[in-house]
């Protein structure tokens, strides 16, 4: 049987891989075990704008549906200014720069464990 935990950091890489494949800003990879019973990791970034908040959520799906991992709930899409994308374990939220300083998630969850950040 595959850890759960282990299933969930792999499925964090692939996001966060495609994520800097797709030119996402200031990426941040957030262990929430101890925090959180929602999910075990928290993956917050930037998109420029809202046009590629969307291409970039786009992207994670459709990279994630190549290793058979589909969403459990998408929210945001359609406005694109704050993109939340469920993933059974692993929360991935991509917002605009105005979106992400006024929502401050990274001041929220500053407790949980920083596991990754790319600029």
């Amino acid at each position: 049987m595959v850890d759960s935990t282990h299933a969930s950091r792999e499925m964090a890489r692939l996001i966060v891989d495609s994520l800097v494949d797709g030119k996402a800003e200031d990426t941040v990879l957030l262990d929430i075990t101890e925090q959180s019973v929602l999910a075990e990791f928290f993956i917050i970034t930037t998109g420029t704008t809202d046009r590629q908040v969307r291409a970039l959520a786009e992207r994670v799906m459709e990279r994630l549906a190549e290793a058979g991992i589909r969403p459990v709930r998408t929210e945001g899409l359609a406005d694109a200014r704050w993109v939340v994308v469920d993933f059974n374990g692993v929360m991935l939220h991509i917002f605009t720069p105005f979106e992400r300083r006024f929502y401050n998630l990274d001041e929220l969850w500053s407790e949980a464990t920083t596991v990754a950040r790319v600029l």
